[in-house]
């Protein structure tokens, strides 16, 4: 949506002021704004927004916003641009404020277990950081190299570990974080036990950009882990899956991670991957990757093979292939990845929970409905059963007047009555935003509205986003 032409102006002396204020080397317009600055991860090139503010510290962060909102000049937030829900994508005439130079270790607190985290370091640095010390970090994610820890606290991010460890939620003791009008709130705490008033910790965590800029965060650190093990189990239906995992959670206290992939996802995945080598092609069953790690990965590994064999002899699995190697195992990871789903056309991308109950129906119903209405279309599930979070791939031709929207409304209604939510660890962005309601009551959406008037009462942060 392009701005009003009387508000041109106004906009264009902001970011003379912005230049005036924070130096040419940190504001940026017209032609001298890369395209990654507007453009969402997977998709083509969005619209350019007015300048871009690299910020070098907390201080031209602050006094950004603080002139953004005297001007009333919105301002919309970056990270790693990995989000795939359109909550950072800019229009014509916002500023994208960015923090990729707020980055690297601030503190490692081995005594509190604790590392504090400037907002645009990668996910990846601070696990490499974390583990040299002799931790391990909560979260993971496949887009680890990419994705910086604001932006993973700010959508709540989950991830590959949320069975274990949590999201990001999880995660978070502290943080600093700036206010739409520049005020600097700096809650750096490492205490596990803090009640000492209102925890507005949790109000940012999530909030997509929405309510405040976070710039620097405190993180939990675990005790590190060894190598894990890794196995990929094939199972007849998903009620025995569902079986597998509460044994899984029973008889494996190292268990890390435990995804589905259903038939059509891994034919679909195996067949468009050069060069991907893995066990039962073309079976009918689903998929189950397993990974457990401890503190000794020998133990753990014999104790996860037999196991294995345990649920063999039961029934559990049809057959099963513990990863004997590093390629094994970034080959079974790579079936889960599913990266050859991004190049299919028009597709609609899905983050779903459900209570694991229904979750079978409305696989079902999904996959039957979507079928039935876009026949040859592409319905790939797979997830993080272990968390209760689905992901669906869709690829349909369209006929005339159809579009994706079609697709979210179907898929949208049975998440609703399956008592589900819209969205487990992607945010809601620009893209779910009108499907709030699937989710949440009228109420609870009106008490988000009043929360975004009291910490923005200008709007200017991220507007258009969340509600």
């Amino acid at each position: 949506m392009n701005q009003p032409e009387e508000t041109i102006p106004c906009m264009e002396a902001a970011v003379e002021r912005l230049v005036h204020v924070l130096g040419a080397d940190c504001v940026s317009r017209g032609a001298a704004i890369g395209e990654r600055y507007f453009t969402n991860y997977g998709e083509a090139p969005g619209t350019r927004p007015l300048a871009l503010v690299r910020a070098r510290s907390v201080d031209e962060v602050s006094r950004t916003l603080a002139l953004c909102d005297a001007l009333q000049v919105p301002v919309v937030v970056q990270g790693g641009m990995t989000g795939l829900a359109g909550g950072a994508s800019p229009r014509a005439g916002d500023i994208v404020l960015s923090l990729e130079r707020m980055a690297g270790i601030d503190e490692i607190d081995r005594d509190a277990a604790t590392v504090t985290v400037w907002a645009g370091t990668t996910l990846q640095a601070a696990q490499e950081a974390v583990e040299a010390a002799g931790f391990t970090l909560g979260v993971d994610l496949g887009a680890r190299g990419s994705c910086q820890i604001g932006g993973n606290v700010a959508t709540n991010a989950g991830g590959n570990r949320v069975i274990r460890y949590g999201t990001m939620r999880e995660q978070v003791l502290g943080l600093e974080v700036v206010l739409a009008d520049g005020t600097v709130l700096t809650s750096l705490n490492k205490m596990l036990k803090n009640n000492a008033g209102y925890d507005l910790r949790q109000v940012f965590v999530g909030s997509e950009g929405t309510l405040g800029v976070v710039t620097r965060v405190v993180l939990r650190m675990h005790p590190r882990l060894a190598a894990p093990a890794t196995a990929l189990c094939v199972t007849a239906d998903f009620s025995r899956a569902l079986a597998l995992l509460h044994a899984a959670r029973a008889a494996l206290p190292e268990l890390l991670s435990f995804e589905v992939m259903w038939p059509r996802f891994c034919d679909y995945v195996t067949a468009h991957t050069p060069d991907l080598r893995v066990p039962f092609a073309g079976d009918a069953g689903l998929r189950v990757l397993i990974e457990c790690a401890g503190r000794d990965a020998q133990e753990t590994a014999e104790r996860f093979q037999a196991v294995l064999a345990d649920w063999l002899e039961q029934g559990l699995i049809d057959d099963a292939a513990l990863a004997q190697s590093e390629a094994d195992t970034r080959a079974f990871w790579t079936l889960r990845e599913g990266l050859a789903i991004d190049a299919l056309p028009d597709l609609v991308n899905f983050d779903v929970s459900l209570p694991h109950g229904g979750m079978q129906d409305f696989v079902a119903r999904c996959e039957a409905a979507l079928d039935a209405r876009w026949p040859g279309a592409h319905v790939l599930f797979f997830g993080h059963l272990g968390d209760g979070n689905l992901h669906l791939c869709v690829s349909v031709a369209y006929a005339s007047g159809e579009s994706a929207q079609d697709v979210e409304a179907l898929v949208y209604r049975f998440v609703g009555e399956a008592g589900g939510s819209i969205s487990a660890e992607h945010g809601i962005g620009v893209y779910k935003r009108d499907w709030l309601e699937v989710s949440r009551s009228p109420e609870e959406i009106s008490a988000m509205r009043r929360l975004k008037v009291a910490f923005d009462p200008r709007g200017i942060l991220n507007p258009g986003k969340v509600v």
